[in-house]
């Protein structure tokens, strides 16, 4: 899947046949942030004066604007299945960490 991305943010897009608009919101953060336009040159502008415009309106409130997904994951799992995945990082020569964005990766691009 193809995503719009601008300055770190990333737009979920949807398509409103009523309206006969796309529909998108900066997605990963809790803030709500939307934007449209009839095509994808429109929503493509409205998404980057949409991100700008947050951006700056963070700056005027003097608060930090929320970043979406640090890269950081943390997973609780049962002993069992961290014992697996252990040995198949090691059967791998990776670590547990590298051996798990590797499978999640994968499975996220299938």
């Amino acid at each position: 899947m193809n995503a719009m991305n601008y300055k770190g943010y990333a737009a979920r897009i949807e398509y409103s046949d009523e309206d006969g608009l796309f529909i998108g919101h900066i997605a990963g953060i809790r803030d709500v942030v939307g934007f449209h336009g009839e095509s994808v040159k429109e929503l493509r502008m409205a998404f980057e004066e949409a991100v700008d415009d947050y951006l700056e309106t963070c700056a005027k409130l003097g608060r930090p604007p929320q970043k979406p997904y640090s890269g950081k994951l943390s997973l609780r799992l049962e002993p069992a299945l961290h014992a697996s995945v252990a040995v198949k990082a090691e059967l791998a020569n990776k670590s547990i960490n590298q051996w798990v964005a590797d499978v999640l990766d994968r499975e996220a691009h299938a």
